[in-house]
């Protein structure tokens, strides 16, 4: 055995034996041409029995004892289930060979799924491997050009770099702080205290080291910069875009944990249409699962399409809410506010307005109220805005004057004054008695049903017949107190003065009857008198307030337009902080002008305002959508009667600009009113303010000129004018600029043609002639024949062709006329069919200029 041994240890082969204890050593192969050597040891257990080793041939009792037992317990079983014991053997044998296979098969499946995990475990670890290679490529760059860097800069700003080594964080494990010689040490010992060969380079157990490190529970972090990778000790960051994946991940996993919780349902207020963005959020859902859910529904819509309300309900119903439908009008329940209790009414100022027709002293009778010279404000001596003044008397009362416009122009403006007052005071000139605008006035403030308080005035003028105003005004189911009825009147002059006092005694004492009381410690509303543009503040409405007080710093809205009230004027230009019943002051901080007549309310907070001034823009759209759309009607109509011939309009298209509303609204009014089927004038852009570049584009886009009532143009807008020709009128009297457009139109008309009968011809001969045609030799029968005349060929008193007379001859010369009684011949323009006795009748159409009435 020793030189077997020895043999063994020279190198020798060694000779093959049969022994019960073999041992060996096996190559392993790893990757990258890594191997490992490794001892095997096999050893064969030796049966142990009782009796010691049995005799080959020879059995035991206690064998043959088992094997009768196990005999009787066959023939036993096979008697029981009626077989034979060769069957029920055959039977066992097909039981046993059936669990041998399904043991073989249950552990090919383990045998196939370690193979798969070690393929997987394979596949892993050369993916680590190739990171690790890539990072330290990365690391490897980093360090050269960080030395370059370090190199290329200056000496005296070098900075020393430390010398002690930098260590990872997930270093401080114990098994990433074993060195590779230690843990080349530690694997000799415990492969039984002999070094073992490892022909693996210093790289692959640098990289296996690290991989371990790695596997100890450190996590690479952030991505590898210059600044991180020669920092001291500096923690690499976690990226971006990871910590969101892992949120996304978090969010996915509560969404997917939370599907078996209580949903809690609500109800969904549903307008008339939606978006799906605002319909999610009512929903207190996610507007990626209501879009889904259309996509599932075959709708491939947006979170910000629009779905009608009955959609949104099927939306709410299937993701389990309730659902409550309101009208787009709902946004305006309740703006008016709550009915005022009788205990917190106080009495407040009568509003008085003052009517009547044009030049009647209306604006003189104030002014004789207010101790001011307002007429002189007013161009041509004439109002035309809404004046609104407060007077206090003598005794400590104060009224509330409207002075409204008397011109044809301002109906509106009357309507609006009649509406928002209490009182109304008919102005009556004792000279010219009831007029046009009076009758106007009376009927505006019968429908308002207000009391009417007559004032007749211009009783100082030599020409005054006051009875005679009261006579004419029972035409007109006013009848005053002197005449049996309950209307006052008083004779008044703002002259003299006389009788200012009456008038304010009984404006007093129709204001006590009345008993005008309202709240002023609520929320203010109230209506719109007049709005403008003002240079330098803005939009600017005078408003009177009906109920409460309105204070700088509410937030407003009249019609379409909506602010908040950054300061409250009075009539006299003073501030006021605020501004109760029956007060009219201008408010400013609105973000447009609003229409006259529009009620002025104040709301709770802005996204208020904003909804109702939304929904009444979308309803005026709406309006004027149908408008225009009866408008499209209406010109198909005027087409076919074009094709017939029976009418030709012709449009004045106009750019209006005003100082107030309320004047582009009058103007407007009065154009329609002047325009007929044939001629009209048409305000393509009317607004308030100055004339600016934008409207003088527009102007020369339509064609039209710029109409300016009391607003100039600028000088950018004027010089814009001049170079592109377009026309700007400047106004500063309504009925002057009616005047204008009125005779433009009464040019646009057609002139209306009068025929007038000249006499008849008999063709006598019809004549050949050449480079000429056929001539008819006629005698005039009746009446004469001119030159150049209009005739119409007559056969059988039936008129067969109606032209122009070419030729009129005499004994072969030209002539201009010929009388009855005479022969001549005519030859017609463009027809020759012409017969012996047919007849021809001559006239004369004349073109008469036509104006509107």
């Amino acid at each position: 055995m020793s030189d077997s041994n020895d043999q063994d240890n020279s190198g020798g082969r060694k000779p093959l034996t049969v022994v019960r204890k073999t041992s060996g050593t096996v190559k392993q192969s790893f990757s990258h041409g890594r191997s490992k050597q490794v001892v095997v040891e096999t050893k064969k257990r030796r049966p142990v029995t009782a009796g010691g080793p049995p005799v080959a041939g020879q059995p035991t009792e206690a064998a043959a004892a088992a094997a009768v037992s196990m005999e009787a317990k066959l023939v036993a079983l096979a008697s029981k289930l009626g077989i034979t014991v060769a069957e029920l053997k055959a039977r066992q044998k097909v039981l046993e060979r059936r669990k041998t296979e399904e043991s073989a098969r249950a552990e090919d499946q383990q045998k196939e799924k370690a193979s798969q995990d070690r393929l997987r475990t394979e596949q892993e670890r050369k993916a680590q491997e190739g990171r690790d290679r890539d990072d330290a490529e990365v690391r490897r760059k980093a360090e050269e050009e960080a030395r370059k860097v370090a190199e290329a800069a200056p000496k005296e700003h070098a900075v020393e770099r430390p010398t002690k080594a930098r260590t990872r964080p997930e270093a401080a494990s114990p098994a990433a702080s074993v060195p590779v010689e230690e843990e080349d040490a530690g694997r000799a010992k415990r492969g039984g205290g002999k070094p073992v060969k490892d022909d693996r380079g210093a790289g692959d157990r640098a990289r296996e080291a690290a991989a371990r490190s790695r596997d100890a529970g450190a996590r690479r972090q952030g991505k590898l910069t210059i600044a991180s990778a020669l920092g001291d000790d500096a923690d690499r960051q976690r990226s971006l875009a990871s910590v969101r994946r892992a949120r996304e991940r978090e969010r996915e996993r509560k969404m997917g944990g939370g599907g078996d919780r209580d949903k809690v349902s609500i109800e969904v207020t549903l307008p008339e249409t939606i978006t799906l963005q605002d319909l999610a959020g009512r929903m207190n859902e996610r507007v990626a699962d209501v879009v889904k859910f259309m996509f599932k529904q075959g709708e491939m819509l947006r979170g910000n399409d629009i779905v009608d309300a009955d959609t949104a309900e099927l939306i709410a119903s299937e993701f389990g809410h309730t659902v409550k439908r309101v009208s787009e009008a709902d946004v305006e329940i309740g703006l008016e506010g709550e009915v005022d209790d009788d205990t917190d009414l106080q009495s407040r100022a009568p509003i008085v307005t003052i009517m009547g027709h044009v030049d009647h002293g209306k604006t003189s009778l104030l002014d004789a109220l207010r101790k001011t010279d307002v007429v002189s404000g007013e161009a041509g001596g004439i109002t035309q805005h809404i004046g609104a003044y407060q007077v206090q008397l003598k005794s400590g009362e104060r009224i509330t004057f409207l002075d409204t416009p008397g011109h044809a122009a301002f109906t509106a403006m009357r309507a609006r004054g009649a509406n928002a007052t209490d009182i109304a005071i008919l102005v009556v000139a004792a000279n010219d008695s009831v007029m046009p605008q009076t009758i106007e006035s009376i009927n505006h403030a019968k429908a308002a049903g207000v009391p009417i308080i007559v004032a007749v005035t211009k009783t100082d003028l030599y020409d005054a017949n006051p009875d005679k105003v009261l006579t004419d005004l029972l035409q007109h189911d006013i009848q005053v107190e002197s005449m049996g009825g309950v209307t006052i009147a008083v004779k008044v002059s703002a002259k003299t003065g006389e009788g200012l006092d009456e008038l304010t005694d009984a404006i007093s004492l129709q204001a006590e009857v009345l008993e005008l009381k309202a709240n002023p410690n609520r929320e203010a509303d109230g209506v719109v008198i007049e709005s403008k543009l003002d240079k330098g503040r803005g939009p600017v409405a005078t408003v009177l307030i009906k109920r409460g007080t309105l204070k700088r710093g509410d937030i407003v809205v009249a019609g379409a337009q909506w602010g908040k009230v950054r300061a409250l004027v009075d009539e006299r230009g003073q501030q006021l902080d605020g501004a109760g019943p029956s007060l009219p002051v201008e408010v400013l901080g609105m973000d447009g002008a609003p229409d006259p007549g529009e009620a002025l309310v104040v709301v709770d907070s802005e996204s208020r305002a904003r909804e109702i001034t939304e929904y009444r823009i979308r309803a005026k759209r709406q309006v004027s959508g149908a408008a225009g759309s009866a408008a499209r009607a209406s010109l198909d109509q005027l087409l076919l009667r074009l094709k017939d011939g029976t009418v030709e309009t012709r449009e004045l298209p106009i750019v209006l600009k005003a100082d107030v509303q309320g004047s582009v609204e009058a103007i407007s009014m009065s154009l329609d009113r002047i325009s007929t089927e044939e001629v009209r004038g048409k305000v393509i852009h009317g607004a308030v303010g100055g004339i600016s570049e934008s409207d003088v584009l527009l102007a020369r886009s339509s064609n039209a000129p710029i109409f300016a009532f009391n607003v100039r143009a600028n000088k950018q807008a004027r010089d814009l004018a001049e170079r592109e020709g377009v026309e700007i009128r400047y106004y500063s009297v309504i009925y002057d600029l009616i005047d204008d457009v009125k005779s433009t139109l009464s040019g646009m008309l057609a002139p209306e043609k009068r025929e007038t009968f000249l006499g008849y011809a008999d063709i006598l001969e019809v004549f050949n002639i050449t480079k000429v045609g056929k001539v008819a030799g006629c005698r005039i029968s009746e009446g004469k024949v001119l030159r150049g005349c209009g005739v119409r060929l007559l056969r059988d008193n039936v008129v067969i062709h109606e032209g122009k007379l070419k030729t009129l001859k005499r004994f072969k010369d030209e002539v201009q006329e010929v009388n009855s009684g005479m022969e001549c011949g005519m030859a017609f323009e463009r027809y020759e069919d012409i017969r012996v006795g047919d007849k021809i009748e001559c006239f004369q159409v004349e073109e008469i200029a036509r104006t509107l009435a």
